[in-house]
């Protein structure tokens, strides 16, 4: 007889180094400063300023209802279907059909739910490194196995022969991330293309297809008229995941997508199993009110003119002050190379000036730190001085 409380399952996730990382960042500086009037928070990519007026308003509109089902239990509502899928063909010009747009709870469920959908335990996903933090616990949650491979560190580009050496007869996904978070690189369709090659090749030697999924949280935040490239234009086998929560910069309001490819000859079936399986996760399925505001929050986003705005102002003033900083091709970061190794220590040179910034040790990428453009002008105004006597202060040695 054991009194453990914690499932096996429980303390593994519990144990997702990733998940550990965060949580020592969070009980850090981070929670002494964060709800400090005057803390400037460059941390996670919440607002600094009041939502979009026109956000508001579409969710006003569809409060009151209309029908004695108004709020009744929701599936993938075929208003919201409708409005994603029309909007995917617009800017992706790929023919996708809504009944391929499965309604979920934002970005991270979709990836979830892509996992289970055509994964089994045990076998390996891969993502790359620099990640987003919480690839890994998804994962490890589905029971797959977490293989990590590091981006080139010339350009932040997908390394293609370290992606075909990770494969093995138990790969079943790719994670791809584009824009990239932390980096804000988006991967050209030269690169994507040959991805495509080396799954279709992987998958023929192994004899079991390699899925893609494509993680676009920030497909429409990108800057200087760059045309956005999607993997799933050139590699059928792919799933899109997608959340509103970044163009509407609205995360605590769930609602995003899994989308299937239309050229995925599966994607019946994976409908179908879609069907049990949401409801078997948690009902992962946006509330009524925000499927029903969908139609209306499709057309709008943040000032992406605006957000190009901060990212040169950011960019040109760090550099000047002599970091080294690449200037993103999307997302709302900028992720510069510490001044000093130990970019935990530079994080909390900064902590101690009121700044508050998310250390590379978090992204498994030492000696680089994210900094999140959502800030506002006086955010970004007050902390360049900070920013400035922190480098000085490694040059003084």
């Amino acid at each position: 007889m054991t009194d453990a409380p914690l499932s096996r399952r429980a303390e593994t996730i519990v144990a997702v180094a990733p998940f550990q990382r965060l949580s020592a960042f969070m009980n850090g500086p981070f929670r002494r400063l964060a709800n400090q009037p005057d803390a400037l928070d460059f941390t996670f990519g919440n607002p600094h300023e009041p939502p979009l007026p026109a956000y508001v308003d579409a969710l006003r509109e569809n409060l009151t209802p209309r029908d004695d089902q108004w709020f009744a239990y929701k599936w993938s509502e075929p208003e919201a279907q409708d409005a994603a899928a029309a909007s995917l063909r617009r800017w992706l010009d790929i023919p996708f059909a809504p009944e391929d747009i499965l309604m979920t709870t934002g970005g991270f469920s979709a990836i979830a739910l892509a996992l289970k959908l055509v994964a089994d335990p045990g076998d390996e996903a891969i993502f790359n490194l620099p990640p987003w933090f919480a690839y890994e616990g998804i994962v490890v949650e589905a029971g797959l196995v977490p293989v990590k491979v590091r981006l080139d560190p010339a350009a932040f580009d997908l390394d293609l022969d370290a992606i075909a050496a990770a494969i093995t007869p138990r790969t079943r996904v790719v994670i791809v991330n584009t824009p990239n978070n932390p980096t804000g690189r988006i991967y050209p369709e030269a690169t994507l293309r040959a991805l495509a090659q080396l799954l279709d090749g992987a998958s023929a030697r192994h004899g079991r297809r390699i899925y893609l999924l494509s993680d676009e949280a920030y497909n429409r935040i990108v800057f200087d008229g760059a045309r956005f490239q999607s993997p799933i234009a050139y590699y059928p086998p792919t799933l899109l995941a997608y959340s509103y929560g970044k163009t509407l910069l609205a995360p605590g309001q769930r609602v995003g997508y899994l989308a299937l490819s239309p050229d995925l000859p599966e994607r019946a079936a994976l409908r179908d199993a879609a069907f049990f399986l949401q409801p078997s996760i948690g009902f992962i399925y946006p509330n009524a009110l925000l499927q029903h505001a969908l139609a209306r929050l499709e057309k709008l986003s943040i000032d992406i003119a605006d957000l190009q705005r901060k990212r040169d102002w950011m960019v040109g003033a760090l550099r000047d002050m002599g970091y080294r900083v690449r200037s993103p091709e999307g997302t709302f970061y900028l992720f510069p190379e510490s001044p000093i190794p130990d970019d935990r220590a530079f994080v909390d040179r900064l902590a101690e000036r009121g700044v508050l910034v998310m250390p590379g040790w978090l992204f498994e990428t030492p000696g680089h730190f994210r900094i999140c453009l959502t800030a506002n002008d006086a955010m970004i105004e007050r902390s360049l001085p900070a920013f400035a006597a922190a480098i000085e202060e490694v040059r003084r040695g």
